[in-house]
């Protein structure tokens, strides 16, 4: 792993999810840039001391000499290193798990498909929310038609911690967020909007043709945007409206959307992630649960828990690592994946991401004008 200190939060949950399944375990790091958080993060994971790296330049040129080398890595670092420590890895024969954003422009990320893809490898984005069960459950039945054409979505994520202080300075570990020189052009819909442009592509596979996006900066008016509402036109005729925040008191995480077909509708959110919403015009709305026997066959399969219990974000994020997991072992025995069985998001789906990310700051930038994408 590259980044993931104890003083950080996200890197916990990237190790809870990649030690889930029992496929997999961290062997060495790069954890911090001073190296004695490194030592002491280590040790406290029964680490030896000669896999902690000073730097992810030291720790790729290191593992990809050694005869037990790692099979992957995970980087979990403030968005402008994804390029540069991703590019690095790659070169050295190893696969990749990054943090979403996946770069800070679509021609990095660009760069990167092709050079995973040069050297056969496999370049994964941890877009964690598709890994939940029942968002996996929403998807089929939409590809089976059962609530028609989708016409409308309306899709949320909103967040109240930039909200809670007087901001800069003020949160050491979040400050990179709302700085360019280390978030990139954008900060919340990089950070958040990133997620819900995924999420609907993944249940939908609609593709967004054009938009209009105003962006907000109400904490910090030098800094990046906290809040974004965006318009989108798909390519099948379809409307939809985004709403990312955060700075929305009252919301911790709330991720949510609603589907609307011409036969019915599909509601979930995050916050129940057990229960989907589905409505029809001949017959009253359902909630569906987790234990219903109507779920696929395959996703109950991947059930960490039983239906009757509640599923929450690390067995979602750790899903998608056991994809990814699995995937790597199969290409360890000699088995070929084709790119429609990787049950995990590639570098497609983080180039798609950029250009979402480019494409809303371009509108907002010309006032709300309308771009193509």
């Amino acid at each position: 792993m590259v980044g993931g200190s104890k003083k950080g939060q996200i890197g916990k949950v990237h190790r809870k999810a990649i030690n889930l399944h029992g496929k997999a375990k961290i062997v060495c790091g790069a954890f911090s840039r001073n190296f004695n958080d490194t030592l002491d993060l280590g040790k406290e994971l029964n680490l030896s001391e000669e896999r902690l790296y000073k730097n992810y330049e030291e720790m790729a040129e290191q593992e990809r000499s050694r005869p037990d080398k790692i099979d992957f890595v995970s980087i979990v670092t403030p968005n402008k290193t994804h390029y540069e420590i991703s590019k690095k890895f790659l070169q050295c024969g190893i696969n990749v798990m990054c943090e979403k954003p996946f770069t800070c422009s679509s021609q990095e990320a660009e760069k990167l498909r092709i050079l995973a893809e040069k050297n056969d490898l496999l370049l994964g984005i941890s877009y964690s929310f598709t890994g939940y069960s029942m968002i996996r459950y929403a998807r089929e039945m939409i590809r089976r038609g059962e609530i028609g054409e989708v016409r409308f979505v309306n899709a949320q994520y909103l967040c109240d911690w930039m909200a809670k202080v007087p901001f800069r300075g003020k949160n050491k570990q979040q400050d990179w967020r709302s700085d360019p020189k280390l978030s990139g052009i954008s900060n919340c819909v990089a950070d958040i909007g990133s997620h819900v442009e995924n999420l609907i592509y993944y249940l939908t596979e609609l593709r967004i043709e054009s938009l209009s996006a105003r962006i907000d900066h109400f904490i910090e008016q030098d800094g990046l945007d906290d809040n974004a509402s965006i318009l989108v036109n798909y390519n099948n005729g379809a409307r939809g409206i985004y709403w990312t925040s955060q700075v929305t008191i009252g919301h911790e995480n709330n991720l949510n959307f609603g589907i609307y077909g011409t036969k019915g509708s599909i509601e979930w959110s995050r916050e129940n992630a057990n229960f989907l919403k589905v409505s029809t015009i001949e017959q009253p709305f359902s909630v569906v649960t987790r234990g219903n026997d109507h779920i696929d066959d395959y996703i109950k399969q991947d059930y960490v828990t039983p239906g009757g219990h509640t599923e929450g974000y690390i067995d979602a994020f750790g899903r998608i690592y056991d994809k990814f997991i699995s995937a790597i072992i199969q290409q360890k025995n000699g088995v070929q994946s084709n790119k429609s069985d990787l049950e995990f998001k590639t570098a497609e789906s983080g180039i798609s991401g950029m250009i979402f990310i480019e494409k809303c700051i371009e509108s907002a930038t010309h006032e709300g004008v309308w771009v193509n994408i």
